[in-house]
């Protein structure tokens, strides 16, 4: 049985300055102080959909990830990132940490641009999907096992409900368009967490194949009549 674990009210589990979780955060801050500093020039980092593929301006999906374009969404998604990923690094290891976060990240920023062929979309900055994708992986990760949120025992399951609750809120608000790339992370990582991943889609489509090839063969046996000769004298 897994332990409790503590996020929110001053229990928030910061890891080391040397976890990759560290590393993210501080990356998302150095990004969004960049994009500040730049100022007009530092808008080619965001992610302006309809200029990904037209304007051929393919870096903006990966980027975006490191910004946060306000103050308090660099607080809050840096605090995130650091803290709720040094648990999750505990689960999964620094390399999937980094492969899910900042891949799933760039991935729901392509997926936008495409849409943004279709759709008229804004401008996005991507450290609060990074957050997201995050936060919703940790509470999937921990499913019925208990943790607890602002000191409320709740169930893993329940808290990636409430990160996700936070991205559904804030659309209702603002807009489906406002949070795109967001809710675009929100699919791709419950697919992901659930048994969707690239190499667990391989070994299914393996064991499926295999299968296939096992009951290919099945149709070239003959059951062998019980009428056969006495085998005692054959040897």
């Amino acid at each position: 049985m897994r332990p409790m674990r503590s996020y929110g009210g001053g229990g928030f589990g910061f890891a080391g300055m040397e976890s990759m979780a560290a590393k993210l955060a501080i990356g998302l801050v150095v990004g969004s102080v960049l994009f500040a500093l730049l100022q007009g020039v530092g808008s080619l980092l965001l992610l302006v959909p309809n200029q990904v593929f037209y304007g051929f301006r393919l870096w903006q999906p990966v980027t975006y990830a490191f910004i946060e374009n306000d103050p308090v969404g660099i607080i809050f998604s840096a605090i995130i990132i650091w803290s709720t990923g040094g648990a999750l690094e505990s689960f999964w290891g620094s390399k999937r940490l980094l492969q899910v976060a900042v891949g799933g990240t760039v991935l729901a920023g392509f997926l936008t641009a495409v849409l943004g062929l279709f759709l008229p979309l804004g401008v996005y900055a991507g450290g609060n999907v990074m957050a997201t994708i995050i936060w919703v992986a940790l509470g999937l990760s921990i499913g019925r096992g208990q943790t607890n949120f602002w000191g409320m025992p709740v169930s893993g399951n329940v808290l990636a409900g409430i990160g996700a609750g936070f991205i559904l809120l804030s659309t209702l608000f603002y807009g489906f368009a406002s949070r795109l790339p967001a809710l675009i992370s929100l699919v791709l990582i419950f697919a992901y967490v659930r048994g969707g991943s690239p190499r667990n889609l391989w070994l299914r489509f393996q064991h499926w194949r295999l299968q296939r090839q096992l009951r290919g063969r099945s149709r070239h046996l003959r059951v062998i009549s019980e009428d056969r000769p006495d085998d005692r004298f054959l040897n």
